[in-house]
């Protein structure tokens, strides 16, 4: 009896000690962020609170007070207007397909990073990259160039009543393209570090691929899959460059919200321009609290 005591004793001393040497070491940290003289910390929070102010905080509440600068009244009218409910529709749909596929390309990308070794692994990691180093601008000119009228497939789409520059397809393409790195981004990390023994575990007891996936890996990765599709969600609702060159701004059909407000802009119609974006702006916000939360989660995890 005194062995297995003596032996517990030693584990739990085992589990312990590096924890308070990390808790002193932390507080050591926090102690040395404190050295710097007063003034100097109030002016270093000074010139950050600052630049907040002016850069973020201050075009937020300028959209919003130009928005409703001529009543609640003007405000709906413009946001029920047909062109912008079109806009509006247009967007959530091109959101819901770009999110939807990112998804479950990003799943599978993440999976096969985190847990395979494969030949050309290094490349696909540099291809799921590729849109952060590409202008959105470009992007949308190469699918110009793949489908337009004189592109390299346009003739055999013409010939096969097939339309997807100018419409709805072109859109959706132009924007998953540029959102397929958030979901899978944000789990790659998040896998490697969670590593294989729970699933081979779970293979070694009998479970099936599937039944590994969706009952080990998936409830472990929850948080950062949340995380990728809100990114992923607010690029998508967001973006001008790559969905501008592939639209064609017909009215009514094919603007997004961002190329609305553009438009409007351009007429100065101010008011229904800053309603649009005030909505825009407001999915900022809500992005912003949601990924604080859903950070907060992975840290915990």
């Amino acid at each position: 009896m005194s062995i297995e005591m003596t032996l517990r004793r030693e584990r739990f001393a085992s589990r312990t000690e590096p924890e308070s040497a990390s808790e002193a070491s932390a507080a050591s940290a926090r102690g040395n962020l404190r050295t710097e003289p007063r003034a100097v910390r109030i002016v270093i929070i000074t010139i950050a609170v600052t630049f907040l102010s002016v850069f973020v905080v201050l075009p937020l509440v300028v959209v919003f007070a130009q928005a409703f600068s001529k009543g609640i009244s003007a405000y709906f009218a413009a946001l029920s207007d047909p062109e912008a409910l079109s806009a509006i529709r247009l967007t959530l749909l091109v959101a819901a397909i770009s999110v939807s596929l990112n998804l479950v390309f990003g799943l599978i990308a993440a999976w096969a990073i985190a847990k395979f070794e494969f030949s050309g692994k290094t490349l696909l990691i540099s291809l799921i990259d590729l849109p952060f180093s590409v202008s959105p601008v470009i992007s949308g000119l190469v699918f110009v160039l793949l489908f337009g009228a004189q592109g390299y497939l346009g003739p055999w789409l013409a010939s096969h009543d097939i339309r997807l520059l100018f419409a709805v397809p072109g859109i959706a393409f132009a924007t998953l393209f540029v959102t397929f790195p958030f979901v899978a981004r944000a789990l790659i990390p998040l896998m490697q570090e969670q590593g294989t023994q729970e699933e081979e575990a779970a293979i070694s007891l009998g479970a099936s691929g599937l039944q590994t996936f969706f009952r080990v890996t998936l409830p472990n990765i929850k948080w950062g899959v949340l995380y990728g599709v809100l990114l992923c969600n607010a690029r998508a609702m967001g973006e001008f460059g790559a969905v501008s060159v592939v639209s064609g701004h017909i009215r009514g059909e094919t603007n997004t919200m961002p190329l609305l407000v553009e438009i409007l802009y351009n007429e100065y119609q101010f008011v229904a321009s800053f309603a649009i974006a005030s909505l825009l702006a407001m999915l900022a916000l809500i992005t912003l609290v949601a990924k604080t939360i859903l950070e907060r989660h992975l840290d915990e995890g």
